[in-house]
């Protein structure tokens, strides 16, 4: 199985990174704050990033080597137009 270029570039340590702005609710914030340390964590910052991370890998997961993905290369090398196949994905993930 083909490991995607973006999931390898994830190992290397010094990636660019890039700052963002998110609004979230106070009291949001607030839960993070008192659950990071908990979790072993600095801050909730590291907390936000990792279950932003923890989300990420499920999804690319399921997106990239699930059986959904293994199907869908299977059609794109029988000839299946990927626009077709790129709506049946979209249809699969309103499920």
């Amino acid at each position: 199985m083909n490991i995607p270029e973006r999931i390898r570039t994830r190992l290397v340590k010094d990636r660019p990174m890039t700052s963002i702005t998110l609004r979230i609710p106070v009291d949001v914030v607030d839960s993070m704050k008192e659950i990071a340390p908990k979790k072993g964590f600095s801050g909730y910052q590291a907390l936000l990033k990792s279950y932003l991370s923890d989300g990420l890998r499920r999804d690319e997961a399921q997106f990239s080597f699930g059986p959904t993905a293994q199907l869908i290369e299977a059609l794109k090398k029988r000839g299946v137009p990927d626009a077709l196949l790129q709506e049946a994905a979209r249809d699969l993930t309103l499920v």
